[in-house]
C-alpha cells in the first residue's frame, strides 16, 4: 500500500489544479516533496509594533485600522492599478501599497477593518509605508493568538501566497506528526554524530516547539539544521560524483593537440597571452590527450581573457575533424562571442557561424545545413543549439558560457548531439569568483582550472560608497557624464524575495529619471520583460542610442559596452561581494575613466560597510570572494546565483563550510552497495527531479 508521504498533493485541502501547477513549478508533485521543502529564513512574529515606533529599513508586525483604500492607475496609457491604503492604531498612520492584488486581497482592505501586517517599512513621499507587507484580518472577538516561536518564511513562486503554502503545508506535518515517515541514514551513523531521526529533525524545523528551539534555529544551531546541512551536502556530492563516473566511462573523440594553429592565432593577438591563459590552456590539452572526456569549469574574473582561451582549444578540435560549440546564455552575449571567433579563426580558415532563436526561415535552413554538412566548424549560438532540427556532422567540444545560466536538461540536450555514442568534451567558463575550497564541494564533478591573472594594461575602476543624501549630485554627474558622451548602468535590488517587488523598484526609478533628465534617453531592463524587450533594451544602450540603463541584477554577465563608464548600485549592501564585482566588471571597458558607485542608506551597519569596503579597496575577484567568506561566515546567505546550478534548500556553503568532512564521509559511506535503497531516497529527497543531473546518457 502506498504510504502517505508518496501520495501526489491533489489529496490536500485546498490544492486545485491551479494551485498544484504553481507547486511543481517548486519542484513539489507528493507530500514528501512538501516536507522538504523547508523554511527559506525564519521571522520574530511573537510581539506587534506601535505604528508610532516603526523606522525605515524594519520588518515589523503591526495591527491597525483602515482608516481608508484607493486603487488608482499608474503611469499615463498603461493599465496598471495600484491598492494604496492607510492604516493607523492609537500611535500613528501608515501606508499599505499593493501593486499586484485580486478581489479578496482588495476586499480585506475595506474601511474599518482590523489587520495584522507583517513587512519591511521604507519611506516614500516623506511618509512611512509597506509594500505587499503578509496581511491577515483580525476579528476583535477573537484575535488571533501570537505565535510564541520563530514564524518559518516558505520558498513561493509568484501567485502562490506565504499563507496559502503554509495551509497546505500544515496538512502534511500534521500526518508527519501522527504517522511519521521512515528513516534514510544509517542510525549508528546517527547516534555517532548526534543527529535526530528524520521525522524529529523536520518537525522542530517546520514547527519550533520552543522558545530554545528558537533561539537555536535563529543562530543555526540546531541539531536539526546540522543533520539536514550535512545530508543535502552529501545527496549533492553523490549526485556529482555519479554523473561524473557515468560521463568518465563513455567513450570520447580522439582530439590531438597540435601547437601548428595555436602558434598561429597566439601570434596573430595583439596582446600576449597571461602566463595564467598559457597554464589553463595547458591543461586543456592534457584533458584532449587522456583519451577520457573532459569535463573542466575554469574560472576566470571579469576580463581576465576565459573567451580567447576557448578560441585557443576550439583549434585541436577542429583539426583532429570535429566541430565545436559555444552555447552563451543570451543572444547579445552570443553575438558579441560571434563575432571575436570570427575575427580570431576565420584567417586561420575555420568556418564560424551563429545560430539564433531570431534566426528563421531560409537564413536558418541555410545556417543548419552548414553545421549538418561540417561546414560550420565552430557553431556559437543560444539554446537555439540545443533543438531538434539542428544536427552536427561530428561534434566533439562543446563550451558551456556561465554554466549556472542554462538547465541541467538544456545542457543534456547539446551532448546528446553527438554520433557513434560518443560523449563530447566539455569546458564550462565562469567569471564568479568562488573560493577554490568552495568550488571544490560545489563542483565535484568537474576537473578545476583558474585564470587568476588580470591581462596588463586592464584599466581599474574607482569605486565608491556615495549617501543616499548625495542623489542629487550624483544625479547632476551621470547628466554630465552622458552630456560628454559617456553611458550609465543603474542598478536596482531589494531585499525582498519576491521577483515582482524587484521590477517593481527598477520601474519607480526609471520614471524618477525619466522626470529627472528629460534630455537623456534612459531604458529599463527587468525580469518581468519578455525576452525579445530585455534584448531589445541591451542592444539599444550598446548601439549608443540609450544613455542610461536601468535594470535589476540581470546584467550582471553581460555585454561589452566599452562607452559604458559609470556603474550605480543601489542597495549594495544587500547583494553578495562576489555580485557586485560582477556587476563593477561591466564598466572600465574602454577608453574612458570607469567609476562604480555604490549607493548606500545611512543606517547601514557597521559590518556592511565594512563588506563594501573590501569592494572598494581591491579589484580582484578571487580576493573579495575570500574575504567575503572570512566576514560573513555564519553570517549571511550566498545567494543560489554564486552556487552553481544545484540550488540548497537549507545548506550554506560560506557557512556550512565545517560540515564539508561529515559530508564527504556520508556521501562515501551512502556510495557502499548495501545502502543501494538508502542512497536511491536520499537523492530523491535532496536532487527530486534534479536526479536527471545524473542522467548524461
Amino acid at each position: 500500500m502506498e504510504h502517505w508521504s508518496e501520495q501526489g498533493l491533489r489529496y490536500l485541502k485546498g490544492v486545485g489544479p491551479r494551485v498544484a501547477e504553481k507547486l511543481q513549478k517548486l519542484g513539489l508533485k507528493t507530500q514528501r516533496d512538501l516536507l522538504f521543502h523547508l523554511p527559506l529564513r525564519y521571522e520574530d512574529r511573537t510581539f506587534i509594533s506601535p505604528v508610532g515606533s516603526l523606522q525605515p529599513g524594519q520588518r515589523a508586525q503591526i495591527e491597525a485600522e483602515v482608516l481608508h483604500t484607493g486603487v488608482h492607475f499608474r503611469r499615463q496609457g498603461r493599465s496598471r492599478r495600484v491598492l494604496v491604503a492607510k492604516l493607523a492604531d492609537n500611535t500613528g498612520v501608515v501606508a499599505v501599497r499593493l501593486f499586484y492584488f485580486n478581489a479578496n486581497q482588495q476586499k480585506l482592505f475595506e474601511k474599518g477593518n482590523w489587520l495584522r501586517c507583517f513587512g519591511e517599512v521604507r519611506s516614500a513621499q516623506g511618509e512611512l509605508e509597506m509594500i505587499h507587507p503578509e496581511c491577515e484580518l483580525l476579528v476583535s472577538e477573537q484575535p488571533a493568538p501570537l505565535p510564541q516561536t520563530l514564524t518559518p518564511i516558505y520558498p513561493t513562486t509568484e501567485g502562490l501566497h506565504q499563507l496559502s503554502i503554509k495551509r497546505i503545508l500544515a496538512q502534511v506535518i500534521d500526518k508527519l506528526q501522527t504517522d511519521g515517515l521512515a528513516e534514510t541514514l544509517p542510525q549508528d551513523w546517527l547516534d555517532q554524530n548526534d543527529f535526530p531521526d528524520i521525522g524529529s529533525a523536520m518537525l522542530r524545523l517546520h514547527r519550533p516547539e520552543s522558545k530554545r528551539d528558537s533561539e537555536l534555529i535563529a543562530s543555526n544551531r540546531h541539531p536539526a539544521q546540522f543533520r539536514f546541512i550535512v545530508e543535502e551536502l552529501a545527496a549533492h556530492r553523490l549526485a556529482l560524483l555519479e554523473r561524473r563516473r557515468q560521463i568518465r566511462s563513455r567513450k570520447t573523440p580522439a582530439i590531438s593537440p597540435d601547437d601548428g594553429l595555436r602558434d598561429k592565432l597566439a601570434h596573430a593577438l595583439p596582446f600576449e597571452l597571461t602566463g595564467a591563459q598559457q597554464r589553463v590552456l595547458a591543461d586543456l590539452m592534457r584533458d584532449f590527450a587522456s583519451g577520457k572526456p573532459m569535463i573542466r569549469l575554469v574560472q576566470g574574473d571579469v576580463g581576465s581573457g576565459k573567451t580567447v582561451v576557448a578560441a585557443l582549444a576550439c583549434l585541436p578540435v577542429t583539426e583532429s575533424g570535429y566541430q565545436a560549440a559555444l552555447m552563451a546564455p543570451t543572444e547579445i552575449l552570443a553575438e558579441q562571442h560571434y563575432q571575436n571567433f570570427r575575427q580570431w579563426l576565420e584567417p586561420l580558415g575555420i568556418g564560424v557561424v551563429n545560430l539564433m532563436g531570431a534566426d528563421k526561415g531560409k537564413k536558418r535552413e541555410h545556417k543548419t545545413a552548414m553545421i549538418e554538412s561540417g561546414e560550420a566548424q565552430v557553431v556559437i549560438g543560444t539554446h537555439a543549439l540545443f533543438q531538434a532540427s539542428v544536427e552536427f556532422k561530428r561534434l566533439g567540444f562543446i563550451i558551456f558560457d556561465e554554466q549556472h545560466r542554462f538547465g541541467v536538461d538544456q545542457r543534456l540536450a547539446l551532448q546528446r548531439k553527438t554520433r557513434d555514442d560518443e560523449m563530447p568534451h566539455q569546458l564550462i567558463m565562469t567569471a564568479t569568483p568562488i573560493p577554490r575550497t568552495m568550488a571544490m564541494s560545489i563542483y565535484a564533478d568537474l576537473d578545476y582550472s583558474q585564470i587568476d591573472e588580470l591581462p596588463p594594461g586592464r584599466k581599474p575602476v574607482t569605486t565608491s560608497i556615495v549617501s543616499e543624501q548625495q542623489r542629487a549630485s550624483l544625479i547632476q554627474r551621470v547628466a554630465e557624464s552622458c552630456a560628454g558622451g559617456g553611458q550609465v548602468y543603474w542598478v536596482c535590488t531589494l531585499i525582498e524575495e519576491s521577483e515582482a517587488l524587484q521590477c517593481e523598484a527598477a520601474e519607480m526609478t526609471y520614471e524618477t529619471l525619466c522626470q529627472q533628465l528629460p534630455q537623456l534617453s534612459i531604458g529599463l531592463v527587468h525580469g518581468r520583460m519578455k525576452p525579445k524587450q530585455k534584448e531589445a533594451a541591451i542592444m539599444a544602450f550598446k548601439q549608443g542610442t540609450t544613455h542610461i540603463l536601468v535594470a535589476t541584477t540581470v546584467i550582471e554577465v553581460g555585454v561589452d559596452v566599452p562607452n559604458a563608464s559609470i556603474m550605480i548600485i543601489e542597495n549594495p549592501e544587500r547583494l553578495g561581494l562576489a555580485q557586485i564585482h560582477q556587476l563593477r566588471g561591466r564598466v572600465g571597458r574602454g577608453a574612458r575613466e570607469s567609476f562604480c558607485i555604490l549607493l548606500v542608506k545611512n543606517s547601514l551597519s557597521e559590518l556592511a560597510r565594512k563588506r563594501l569596503e573590501i569592494i572598494r579597496s581591491t579589484q580582484d575577484g578571487f580576493a573579495i570572494a575570500e574575504k567575503d567568506l572570512e566576514i560573513r561566515g555564519a553570517g549571511e546567505v550566498l545567494g543560489t546565483r554564486q552556487t552553481g546550478e544545484m540550488s540548497f534548500r537549507i545548506a550554506d556553503l560560506m557557512r556550512d563550510q565545517k560540515w564539508f568532512p561529515q559530508a564527504e564521509e556520508l556521501a562515501k559511506m551512502m556510495q557502499q552497495p548495501e545502502y543501494t535503497s538508502e542512497r536511491a531516497e536520499l537523492l530523491r529527497n535532496w536532487i527530486g527531479e534534479r536526479q536527471d543531473y545524473t542522467d548524461v546518457g
